[in-house]
């Protein structure tokens, strides 16, 4: 008889992932139709400063009661404060403004356009590989996107300038994308998280308070939920959860998820809005997902010989 005892066969690790990339679409999605509601009540600006203030006064609480180490040299700080700017200030400031006069429906879909910028600015700056697989995938998911929208854009009344304002949203987000894989700031995504809070809490205010009147807020128990949700469930639920998605996988593949926004977000607006939802809204989702699978699959490993 062996004394030898076999050694038992390691677990394989669960798989998170998945679940973090379901729980952010939703999450983010939803963000759109929040903040659609919450710029009816509120200016902007206002409500995006306060918004990132409180999210990173919340965050850093929650640091504190966790007791959590957080050293940053000066470089990562500076790296979120820049990345929180971008991704912040800029995209929502501007893509807020915009929502004050184009539908949700709209605006999501033009921020759905990230992959396809994203992808190609990671190559020329990243240096990751885009291959055939990931040229049609993006060629499907912005084919699908196009093909669930275009009958509401030939039939909306969206405001040109709030067109161009969610344009240079559009931008914001994909410079943040490309920044954070860039510059690799070190730390915990919690920490890091609150300072990209507070960075655009801090850079929002004086525009906050020279181009908005605060005597346009209108307090109701709606404007206080959509505010709510978009500091717990935005600010600091979604966000960690984007963070953590692109430090799982390359820059490209990430953002192929937003490729999802549009069908759930006009899901949503449909639901909260009463915003009208046509059957080939759903047949789009099919190039949709197959574009995703393209540009998310790993590629397949070499074979030796």
């Amino acid at each position: 008889m062996s004394l030898v005892q076999p050694i038992a066969a390691p677990h394989p690790r669960f798989n998170w992932l998945p679940i973090q990339i379901a729980v952010f679409c939703v999450l983010w999605s939803f963000a759109f139709i929040a903040g659609k509601i919450a710029v009816t009540d509120c200016p902007p600006l206002i409500l995006l400063a306060a918004r990132f203030l409180l999210a990173g006064v919340l965050i850093f609480g929650i640091v504190a009661l966790r007791r959590e180490r957080w050293a940053l040299s000066w470089r990562d700080l500076a790296s979120f404060a820049l990345i929180g700017v971008a991704n912040n200030a800029l995209y929502l400031g501007l893509g807020y403004t915009g929502l004050q006069t184009v539908s949700a429906g709209l605006g999501t879909l033009i921020v759905s356009a990230n992959p396809v910028f994203t992808a190609v600015l990671s190559a020329l700056w990243l240096g990751e590989a885009l291959s055939w697989r990931k040229v049609a995938g993006l060629i499907l998911g912005v084919g699908g996107v196009a093909f669930i929208v275009w009958y509401r854009i030939s039939i909306g009344s969206d405001a040109v300038h709030g067109i161009l304002f969610t344009l240079a949203s559009l931008a914001s987000i994909v410079g943040g994308t490309v920044l954070f894989k860039l510059l690799k700031p070190k730390g915990s995504l919690l920490v890091g998280n609150g300072i990209q809070n507070l960075a655009a809490g801090i850079v929002l205010i004086p525009f906050a308070l020279l181009l908005a009147n605060p005597a346009d807020i209108v307090a109701n128990p709606r404007l206080i939920a959509s505010f709510a949700y978009l500091v717990l469930g935005g600010s600091i639920l979604a966000y960690l959860l984007w963070f953590q998605i692109l430090s799982s996988s390359g820059a490209t593949a990430a953002s192929a998820w937003h490729f999802v926004m549009p069908p759930l977000g006009m899901l949503f607006a449909w639901l909260v809005l009463g915003e009208h939802l046509a059957p080939r809204d759903l047949i789009g989702i099919v190039p949709v997902a197959l574009g995703i699978y393209l540009v998310t699959r790993p590629a397949a490993p070499r074979r030796t010989p």
